[in-house]
């Protein structure tokens, strides 16, 4: 199995680290370093389907290990910075599962609008053709559903952002927040 992640793999992982490690020489080395992780590590990866997200987070954390290292901070501390921030995937995977049942739960008018536009991809002048409404009161729906949405996430969930606004992860506020999974 890791023979086959490297030949599908290592060329993105090495692309990625040297976008993150001027020095050639050390993303190659910074490279096999996440192989042995990979290899020594392989059993603990739960889901193959997540395999890219879990070589990428192993990546991450070497080259932040590297500048942990390393005697330069000022520079690094900024690059540490912008890879704790990146996404991580399971954590938008948890959350997503919370949205459709809480979107379902809304109003009609709202849930049938969002679940058009956001779900299934409608333009919101397509989604006023469809329900035979104005393009303004469209709009109005979707803006006014993402509102409760919103408001419903933040009762059941508390979010941490990452330094550009992203979610990278929640904890389940509410005890009695059926939408969401006890994962957390």
């Amino acid at each position: 199995m890791v023979e086959h992640i490297w030949r599908t793999y290592h060329k993105q992982l090495l692309a990625f680290i040297q976008k993150r490690v001027s020095d050639p020489t050390m993303a190659e080395d910074i490279l096999q370093e996440v192989f042995i992780k990979i290899h020594s590590k392989i059993d603990s990866l739960q889901e193959e389907r997540k395999v890219k997200a879990w070589l990428f987070q192993i990546t991450r954390n070497t080259i932040i290990d590297y500048y942990r290292r390393s005697e330069l901070h000022s520079k690094q501390d900024d690059q540490i910075s912008d890879l704790e921030d990146e996404n991580d995937p399971g954590a938008l995977e948890d959350i997503q599962s919370c949205i459709v049942p809480m979107i379902k739960s809304l109003p009609e008018d709202y849930r049938d609008a969002l679940m058009l536009s956001e779900l299934n991809g409608l333009s919101q002048k397509e989604l006023s053709e469809k329900l035979h409404i104005s393009y303004s009161a469209a709009k109005s729906r979707v803006q006014r559903g993402r509102s409760m949405l919103k408001e419903a996430l933040s009762k059941c969930c508390s979010f941490e952002h990452d330094s550009r606004g992203r979610i990278i992860d929640y904890e389940k506020r509410a005890s009695n927040c059926d939408n969401c999974r006890d994962s957390k």
